[in-house]
């Protein structure tokens, strides 16, 4: 599933923790949230690892199950 820009809603390019759009040239960083309830995830980091937490009830998510959305226009 292609995720579309939020402003000109052609699809978006993602690399390196953040979201690129080809067609109006705006770059978004890409927010972690929860598959079940889309609230943003908390980013635990240790040891090499990264997990993330949702503070909403749902407990450890693993990475691959992370859907990630645009947000905040980089500057």
């Amino acid at each position: 599933m292609l995720t579309p820009c939020p402003h000109c809603q052609q699809p978006l390019t993602y690399s390196e923790q953040r979201f690129d759009c080809p067609h109006c040239q705006r770059h978004f960083t890409a927010l972690a949230c929860c598959p079940d309830c889309q609230q943003p995830l908390q980013v635990l980091k240790a040891c090499g690892a990264i997990d993330y937490f949702c503070t909403h009830g749902h407990g450890l998510i693993s990475s691959r199950r992370v859907h990630y959305r645009p947000e905040d226009v980089m500057e």
